[in-house]
């Protein structure tokens, strides 16, 4: 077996600051004589070819993180990375590294990324600063060989630094670009790269402020067009002056706000697309680059949110209808792009803000665009609503509960959410699964407050009397918007098939389902309500003869929640309507099959069975055993029947449980009342009153003899007999005459299961229970006893019993001839009608 300690993934730095997998393959390390030195390698896994040879170099700097990944550089933009399928194998090779370069192995990085003597660090520490050379166009190399030496040492990048502020020398820098430029000095323009970039990485806000001014961000970008690397410069300041355009929706009046957009955008470009991607290493280096960014975002949104001018002409003209499309589309966008800003403030500050917007009236803005017919505008509004959402849902409750006062149901908020959801034109339905997101957080509990945020006065009693949001929201959803949400599933579901069974129609109904299951789940008597009153799980049942599998099974899931429930108002409804009808036909369809619908069906009927759910089991059985019987490569159905069975017994015969006690345990049970005086009896008894060896026994049973024990038994199996042939005779009578019964009609053809005429017949068929066997054979699923009758009536028994499994009663080789069912012609059997 191939030693998994030391499988790996090979992974390669791309231009993107994107991973590249090279490879699996299993690492080594060893003396490479070609390399001098031990190396690692890595074998590809496949076919043994070398996927890395990287000799271990004493003064590379490896890291090793989250347990299982060692990172390394071995060019200035050639960057390295082992994944480890196990820490046990990323800790054997870090101790090899470790052991190379002399490093203790508890070390998470072998090298600083300084490393310098003492002597030097002496040296630096005493040295009163670093001197620049003159800024002169003949000595840029020497300028760029200081800037490159000094960034390995943070003392030195920290002279570097204060001799770049002090001496105003980055505006002397740019000055020689302009005369490189002109004379196009292309080795000048190469080395001011060198040196810009260097800066970059000095990591200094104070720097940073000088070079994306206004005067100086510009020339910035242009010394960064001029890399060594590439045989053409870029043109970023042709594309950031001609082709990106900006766009004021509404004219702003504060030049300092307008004047810190223009430089977000820019370093923001200078961040994405004009900078190398840097190494693993100069990630870390760039992290003041990140912070000034995101401050300058903050500082963006907080004098936008201060400017009431500004957000009161945006509302004014979101929502007036002479606003034409273009500008619409336009102020949308800029409305989400400032959501977007939101999402880097601090906690205090977003809350601030949302609070802001909605005291502007967002909410109501957003009902108006969603109105609207421009899908690209109500795209960008949906993205908007789901911030909302996500930071307050409560919020948005409340808005809707108070619209739906003085609103028709169709222009509610959160039913044109639902019918945007319904609508979605996307063949993948991507918006329709976000916004069904969107809506599950809206109604689900878990973020509904506890705490009542309504009051009103019972007049007669001037008792205040409080709803907690999850009571007023859960009853405003399902009388205003349940029915829009219910309605493409109610509309599809009028026959036995569904009226449009295609690819889009089935993961729409799927998702309404999901959403449904949802609610079961976590809604109580609203849910349960709705379902019966609408006879919704008969509509979802009819999906399960739906021809995509992933719409029947969510039908089937639909139906799997509810009887979870153990609720006996579900149950109830299931057996009246006869709602296991279509669960048992699509099992029967679905035939040898071995596939995820064979599997839930069965589960559910074991979960009945395991769960001992008494009124579903007589229901199961009194009407559908007959399709069920043969059915033995799992015992679940035999189960059922065997619960049926001592349900029905201990129902129709409560003294023989009360007799098969005393034989068990030897003492009859008794009421409380009777022990209570027995028990006082015995503590009142004197012990030395009592022969040794004496049984003591209550005056109440000593009474009784065994002849009086037994004789209620020997005449209950007499009425038994008796009770049974008189069954016979009303089944008999009452096939002949017609009673109701489910409208289900099972026909086989001589290839599916039916062999429905007796138990015993069962018993017959070839193949042990629960030992798997071919498709279309005894012991397989679907399969089928060929002596059979090739249509079949599934026959219906009253009664709810409980269930007592006595596997160690005397009587039960005595009963069990007696209680098998007779054979009964099929002509004479109930059938089911259609």
């Amino acid at each position: 077996m191939t030693d998994t300690r030391r499988r790996v993934k090979v992974y390669t730095l791309n231009e993107d600051r994107q991973w590249d997998d090279r490879g699996t393959g299993h690492v080594s390390s060893g003396y490479v004589e070609r390399l001098k030195g031990m190396s690692l390698l890595v074998r590809a896994e496949s076919d043994g070819s070398l996927l890395l040879e990287s000799k271990i170099n004493p003064n590379t700097a490896y890291q090793k993180q989250q347990d299982t990944l060692i990172v390394w550089s071995e060019a200035e933009n050639y960057d390295l990375a082992l994944s480890f399928q196990e820490k046990a194998g990323c800790d054997e090779i870090w101790e090899k590294i470790c052991q190379v370069q002399g490093k203790d192995p508890s070390v998470d990085i072998t090298q600083d990324l300084v490393d310098e003597s003492e002597e030097e660090r002496f040296d630096d520490m005493s040295s009163p600063g670093l001197e620049l050379p003159s800024c002169e166009l003949s000595r840029l190399e020497e300028i760029a060989e200081v800037v490159a030496s000094s960034l390995p040492s943070p003392l030195r990048r920290e002279k570097l630094a204060l001799a770049l502020e002090n001496e105003g020398y980055i505006k002397k820098l740019l000055e020689l670009f302009h005369v490189c430029e002109d004379l196009e000095n292309t080795e000048g323009l190469h080395h001011l790269y060198e040196i810009i970039k260097g800066i970059f990485l000095l990591n200094r806000t104070a720097l940073f402020e000088v070079m994306f001014s206004e005067d100086c961000i510009m020339d910035i970008i242009g010394c960064l067009e001029y890399d060594p690397s590439l045989s053409e410069p870029r043109k970023h300041r042709e594309f950031l002056t001609k082709t990106a355009k900006f766009k004021e929706v509404i004219p702003i009046s504060d030049p300092e706000l307008k004047q810190k957009i223009h430089q977000t955008y820019r370093v923001q470009y200078i961040q994405d697309m004009v900078l190398p991607t840097p190494s693993v290493f100069e990630e870390n280096m760039l992290s003041t680059l990140h912070s000034f960014i995101f401050f300058n975002k903050v500082e963006i949104v907080g004098m936008l949110q201060e400017d009431e001018k500004f957000l009161t002409d945006l509302f004014a003209q979101l929502t007036d209808e002479a606003t034409d499309d273009e500008k619409r589309q336009e102020l949308v966008n800029f409305l989400k792009e400032f959501c977007a800003f939101s999402q880097t403030l601090q906690p205090q500050n977003r809350d601030a803000f949302f609070k802001t917007l909605s005291n502007m009236g967002i909410l109501s803005a957003l009902e108006v665009i969603l109105g609207m017919d421009d899908a690209q505008v109500r795209s960008a509004a949906t993205d908007i609503f789901s911030y909302l959402v996500e930071y307050n849902p409560s919020m948005v409750r409340e808005f809707v509960m108070q619209e739906a006062q003085q609103n028709d149901d169709d222009i509610l908020l959160i039913n044109l959410i639902i019918e945007h959801m319904i609508c979605d034109t996307d063949p993948e339905l991507g918006g329709a699964v976000q916004l069904m997101g969107l809506l599950r957080t809206l109604v689900d509990p878990e973020n509904m407050l506890a705490t009542a945020n309504v009051s009103k006065m019972l007049l007669f009693f001037c008792i205040p009397f409080k709803k907690t949001e999850k009571t007023e929201f859960l009853g405003f959803f399902y009388k205003h918007c349940m029915h829009v949400l219910t309605a493409p599933l109610l509309a599809n579901t009028t026959e036995e098939k569904p009226s449009k069974d295609d690819f889009q129609t089935a993961q729409l109904l799927a998702l309404i389902l999901e959403l449904l299951t949802f609610c079961v789940e976590h809604h109580t008597y609203h849910i349960k309500n709705y379902i019966i009153n609408k006879d919704i799980l008969r509509r979802v049942l009819v999906l399960m003869s739906s021809v995509h599998a992933f719409l029947a099974l969510c039908a089937l899931r639909f139906m799997r929640k509810i009887v979870g429930l153990k609720d006996e108002f579900y149950n109830r409804y299931i057996m009246k309507s006869f709602l296991f009808e279509p669960v048992v036909k699509a099992f029967l369809s679905n035939g040898s099959r071995y596939n995820l619908m064979n599997s839930a069906i069965i589960e559910m009927f074991e979960y009945i069975r395991v769960e001992d759910v008494k009124s579903l089991t007589a229901h199961v059985i009194e009407n559908y055993w007959k399709a069920l019987e043969d059915i033995d490569y799992v015992q679940t159905f035999k189960g059922l029947k065997l619960r049926y069975e001592q349900q029905r017994e201990r129902q129709d015969n409560p003294k023989l449980d009360s007799m098969r006690s005393i034989l068990r345990n030897h003492r009859y049970r008794r009421d409380a009342r009777t022990l209570e005086d027995e028990e006082e009896m015995w503590f009142n008894t004197d012990e030395d009153d009592l022969e040794d060896g004496e049984a003591v026994v209550p005056p109440s049973d000593k009474t009784k003899s065994d002849e009086d024990i037994m004789d209620p038994i020997s005449k209950f199996m007499e009425r038994k007999k008796l009770k049974e042939s008189e069954e016979k005779e009303v089944l008999l009578k009452t096939n002949l005459t017609g009673r109701q019964s489910p409208s289900f009609k099972l026909s086989f053809s001589s290839g599916t299961k039916t062999n429905l005429t007796s138990q015993t017949s069962a018993s017959s068929l070839p193949g042990s229970p629960g030992s798997p066997g071919s498709p279309g054979s005894p012991g397989s699923p679907g399969s089928v006893s060929k002596s059979t009758p090739q249509t079949a009536a599934i026959t219906t028994k009253g009664g709810l019993v409980g269930l007592v499994d006595y596997p160690d009663d005397d009587e039960e080789e005595e009963d069990e001839d007696e209680d098998k069912e007779e054979t009964v012609p099929l002509s004479k059997k109930a059938r089911l009608g259609s």
